[in-house]
């Protein structure tokens, strides 16, 4: 239930996730019945920062440098995205409540002998050229609770997608993959299932010079190689239980290079790929949710119709559709999902689902800077 004593209500969530696209920045009213979108912006990665970015995602030369140089450069994106975001309202930014930023992973590692996250974003300086709260850092005290850190999304879906007369399950496609179980008969179940557009994007780029997959395009002129597809699924990650996270760490060409022959045809792989990204979601689906009645794609890939057709082919029994049609339009949930863990920062609430991350309890999350 919405805080209907909050006022001013408006947050601005802000999210640049794994794809490596741009910053989704969007303007919540949080003081209504239920919580309204009222205005999305994007500001887009060029070419060199999304090469930059990428870069660090692996140990080299001079990584702390860069890493600083660019956290100033993707806060300024940030405000950049914030005052465009804030233009399109004519809201100011005094009537903001606070900012809730993801940041831009760089490093996800939770597992026990490394215990970090590393998202960058120099909060200080957003604060600085917006005027405006920030919170930040939603991932680092579910970590130190013993948790994965990821993925934190389970908890707004519950607040927002929750039906208690319908099983629904929220399915988020971006870089990876996670599903989110709504089921008012069981503890809410989420985890990261594997890759959603990660593999895909990167092999689309190489081949293709294009930095996704338009519509599964490219992906549907070619034929799944069935031995490529047994040895990706052979990766421990899948058989694991949750609670569970991933990421660039794991799911990489690299990754995908130990697997090929070097005789495959590109779009061959590409296909390949897309049905691992289709069967590793489908398959977690009828193993921790059977009994959903209803599926719900958001993120950059729900916009695959080859890849949404594919899934709607391996789930006859359940309607599958896009989260546009529960009020919330697919490429916008995660921003959304950072402006409400702001507002639940603020409010001293739990922004974790312990038995989703894994860590020992529910936790305050994120660092606040304030105006």
């Amino acid at each position: 239930m919405v805080d209907q004593s909050l006022e001013p209500a408006f947050y601005i969530g802000i999210m640049s996730g794994t794809s490596l696209d741009g910053v989704d920045a969007v303007l919540i009213d949080f003081n209504a019945v239920s919580p309204v979108l009222i205005q999305t912006f994007f500001c887009p990665y060029d070419d060199l920062l999304r090469a930059q970015l990428l870069s660090l995602h692996q140990p080299d030369y001079d990584e702390l440098n860069r890493a600083a140089i660019l956290s100033n450069q993707l806060s300024r994106l940030y405000a950049e995205a914030t005052v465009g975001l804030l233009k399109k309202t004519g809201i100011k930014s005094q009537q903001i409540v606070a900012i809730g930023c993801h940041g831009q992973t760089i490093r996800h590692c939770p597992e026990a002998e490394k215990n970090y996250t590393i998202q960058l974003v120099n909060a200080a300086l957003l604060a600085e050229l917006t005027q405006i709260t920030v919170v930040v850092d939603f991932r680092s005290r579910d970590i130190a609770a013993g948790g994965q850190g990821a993925p934190l999304v389970p908890a707004f879906h519950q607040a927002v997608f929750n039906n208690p007369e319908c099983h629904r399950v929220i399915v988020n496609i971006g870089g990876i993959a996670n599903i989110t179980s709504l089921d008012s008969f069981s503890k809410i179940i989420g985890f990261d299932c594997g890759p959603g557009n990660i593999l895909m994007d990167a092999w689309c780029l190489r081949h293709l010079g294009k930095t996704y997959d338009e519509n599964g395009q490219w992906a549907a002129t070619g034929q799944i190689i069935p031995d490529l597809l047994e040895k990706l699924l052979a990766d421990d990650f899948f058989l694991r239980l949750p609670p569970k996270s991933t990421g660039r760490e794991l799911f990489n060409v690299t990754w995908l290079e130990k697997a090929l022959s070097g005789d495959e045809a590109p779009q061959d792989v590409q296909a390949t790929l897309l049905q691992l990204t289709a069967m590793t979601i489908a398959q977690s689906i009828a193993e921790y949710c059977s009994t959903a009645e209803e599926v719900y794609l958001c993120g950059g890939g729900a916009h695959n119709s080859v890849l949404l057709n594919r899934l709607t082919e391996m789930m006859p029994d359940k309607t599958v559709a896009l989260t546009d049609q529960l009020g919330v339009a697919a490429d916008w949930v995660e921003a959304f999902a950072f402006a409400w863990l702001a507002q639940q920062t603020l409010l001293r609430k739990a922004g974790n689902l312990a038995a989703v991350t894994g860590a020992k309890g529910d936790r305050i999350l994120g660092a606040i800077y304030p105006a």
